[in-house]
């Protein structure tokens, strides 16, 4: 079941990259190359993937994730403009450091989207995971060295979401 699923996902990635429609038509070469490819991710690394793929079934958890879309992108803006703010300052107002947050997700699956999330978003990077829910990021302005201050300014915004989707 999970490699149908997986081939499914891989399959809709390749049409919105690809996109193989040209004139009303679709490109049979294009949309081969495609089946055939993501026949080849859901065989050969399905047992990589996560094995939470109730995310891909739920039509509650792809509602959540169609909402955290938009709230993650909306951060990854804010942040841009933070980053293109503090670069462009004369006195350049940054205070680099790494710091720890704790995770209250528990899937694998949500806890890579977290780091993930986080590292995408300019100004922030997920340097490293512990086994104990414990993530270090390098963050560009460390406004805390708290564990919880800095969980809450880095990553509660993304772990509400994540656990509806995720969890």
């Amino acid at each position: 079941m999970r490699r149908v699923i997986y081939f499914v996902v891989a399959l809709v990635i390749w049409i919105l990259g690809a996109w193989p429609f040209v004139d009303g038509k679709i490109d049979l070469q294009v949309m081969t190359a495609g089946v055939i490819a993501s026949a080849v991710v859901a065989v050969l690394f399905h047992e990589i993937l996560p094995k939470e793929h109730r995310v891909f079934i739920s039509p509650l958890r792809l509602f959540w994730l169609l909402v955290y879309l938009p709230v993650f992108f909306y951060y990854v803006i804010k942040a841009n403009l933070d980053v293109v703010y503090r670069a462009l300052h004369p006195k350049m107002p940054i205070k680099p450091g790494i710091v720890k947050i704790k995770t209250t997700l528990k899937t694998e699956s949500g806890i890579t989207a977290l780091a993930n999330s986080i590292t995408l978003t300019p100004g922030t990077l997920t340097v490293d995971l512990t086994d104990d829910g414990f993530l270090y990021i390098h963050w560009i302005n460390v406004k805390s060295d708290d564990i919880e201050q800095a969980t809450k300014f880095i990553a509660q915004r993304f772990e509400w979401f994540l656990k509806k989707i995720f969890e």
